[in-house]
């Protein structure tokens, strides 16, 4: 099977250079703010939205390098097609923040939430086009149905 040309190495090693300096980005500041929070009841809802994008964002960031392992495992024969289809799917996405939550959080927060959301983004336009390159064509099929047809008729 060969590798198509939708996306390359170059592309996948940028991308999870990106992701893992997001990724520390993220603990480092997640980390920053949670311990940085004192207890009144303004700073708790603070706290509990800091601690669900924490979440969502770190899932959100593992979930874009574990995708991006893969296809640099691919890239580098270390697995096949096969493997990748069977076992590199991208799960999809976290749900969108609350407009509220986000309200709550210290804007280098948010800004690291929806950094996050675009590099995940990219990594789901990649995932939905190599997929696409593995989708059986419609067109493809007719014609093979065609060509047997007129293949047995004789």
């Amino acid at each position: 099977m060969t590798k198509h040309a939708t996306i390359s190495p170059s592309i996948i090693e940028a991308l999870y250079e990106d992701a893992i300096l997001l990724a520390e980005e993220a603990r480092d500041s997640f980390a920053l703010v949670e311990s940085a929070t004192s207890t009144g009841d303004t700073e708790s809802e603070r706290a509990v939205a800091t601690s669900c994008e924490a979440l969502r964002t770190t899932t959100r960031m593992m979930h874009a390098i574990a995708w991006l392992l893969n296809q640099k495992a691919y890239f580098a024969d270390e697995i096949s097609a096969e493997q990748l289809r069977q076992h590199g799917h991208l799960p999809p996405a976290q749900p969108v923040p609350d407009a509220v939550q986000m309200a709550l959080l210290p804007r280098f927060i948010a800004d690291l939430v929806d950094r996050s959301i675009g590099l995940y983004s990219r990594v789901e336009r990649l995932d939905r086009a190599w997929r696409r390159s593995y989708e059986p064509q419609p067109a493809a099929v007719h014609d093979l149905r065609e060509r047997l047809g007129y293949a047995f008729a004789r």
